[in-house]
């Protein structure tokens, strides 16, 4: 069976060198077209690579990067793209290309509150997808589907078996974010050096509205989840991966041990379809006191095509019915790329991409 051709949006910033090391040797997709700002257009994306943890394959490393230009995806038969555009530029470009029958799967934040755009974690909020039919593109055959903010996105996962389980309405979060999540080349060195700075625009904001949405139950639309998510965000002197110190209070008295047992066994439609990017263990609960570390845990995953797709839990405390954890993720990948593939492998799997 021959693979889906797709295009990759911004190919050369760090999200979009995050979607073609994830796509050079996917098993259903295969990239077809490489886009970039203007002044990029003509050159090769082995000119820019930056991923130092992901050699880039010859074939890929010599397409002519192209225009941003809907004319592109038409020439090249593009079934789906994904978008690591600006938020500025992502707006008017994905909705051209979706009313051109693209199928889109974006990174960016400019549609990510759309009421008829998913907002999408696949093991979280499934059934959300169905949402793209609500789209006036949709009779095209085109779409766009959105995943959340980094940060939210690596909160949502062990969050999402504790609200299924547990009476919760508050979620009190302190983060402590990569340089990576500023883009490239992100924060200037004398800003972070030896220094944390305790402000990341809009990022508290994006987390307690997303959460409202992706927490949210399905109706004629979607009915935002009630749980408030408090936020404190901070920027680090770490190059991938967002940790994040989790306080929630409860209702009943639960201990340490049946809350890691509901982050440990957790599950979704991801695991269960086998999507080819989905790991096997969205949430892996770490024993040790000093754990999750990025150092140590930013890949975490399995299988090999899933490494730094699930989040990692550890320091679960219950104290005054009050529980207490740090969770980290990968940014760019679980929060970025990996999170728009394993849309992608959903649409797919349901018949989106027929």
């Amino acid at each position: 069976m021959s693979k889906i051709p797709v295009a990759v949006l911004g190919a050369t910033g760090n999200v979009g060198q995050r979607f073609v090391s994830l796509l050079q040797d996917h098993p259903t997709f295969e990239i077809a077209a490489l886009t970039s700002s203007e002044r990029k257009v003509g050159g090769h994306l082995k000119d820019f690579w930056r991923l130092e943890d992901v050699p880039l394959a010859p074939d890929v490393a010599s397409i002519e990067l192209q225009p941003l230009d809907v004319s592109v995806l038409r020439k090249h038969d593009i079934v789906a793209a994904f978008s690591a555009l600006p938020a500025e530029i992502a707006v008017d470009v994905e909705t051209n290309a979706a009313q051109s029958g693209v199928r889109i799967f974006s990174n960016a934040s400019a549609h990510r509150m759309d009421a008829d755009v998913p907002l999408l974690l696949p093991e979280v909020n499934p059934n959300h997808l169905p949402l793209v039919e609500r789209q006036p593109s949709f009779r095209e055959g085109g779409f766009v589907v959105t995943n959340p903010n980094c940060s939210i996105t690596g909160l949502a996962l062990p969050l999402k078996p504790l609200v299924d389980a547990l009476d919760l309405t508050d979620v009190h979060v302190a983060t402590y974010q990569a340089l990576s999540g500023a883009g490239y080349p992100g924060v200037p060195s004398l800003d972070i050096t030896a220094n944390v700075v305790p402000f990341i625009e809009s990022e508290e904001e994006k987390m307690r509205r997303e959460a409202k949405k992706i927490l949210g139950s399905m109706s004629d639309g979607i009915l935002p989840s009630p749980i408030d998510v408090w936020a404190n965000c901070a920027r680090v002197a770490v190059r991938d991966g967002h940790l994040e110190a989790v306080s929630i209070p409860l209702k009943d008295d639960v201990p340490p041990r049946e809350i890691a047992r509901l982050l440990s066994s957790f599950r979704g439609e991801p695991h269960v379809q086998q999507l080819p990017t989905a790991p096997k263990q969205p949430v892996i609960v770490r024993a040790e006191s000093n754990r999750p570390q990025p150092l140590l845990d930013l890949m975490a995953g399995e299988p090999a095509r899933a490494r730094g797709m699930a989040g990692t839990v550890g320091r679960i405390r219950v104290v005054g019915r009050v529980v207490r954890f740090f969770v980290l993720s990968h940014n760019t990948i679980r929060g970025g790329a990996g999170g728009s593939l394993l849309n992608a492998e959903l649409a797919h799997r349901r018949g989106y991409l027929d």
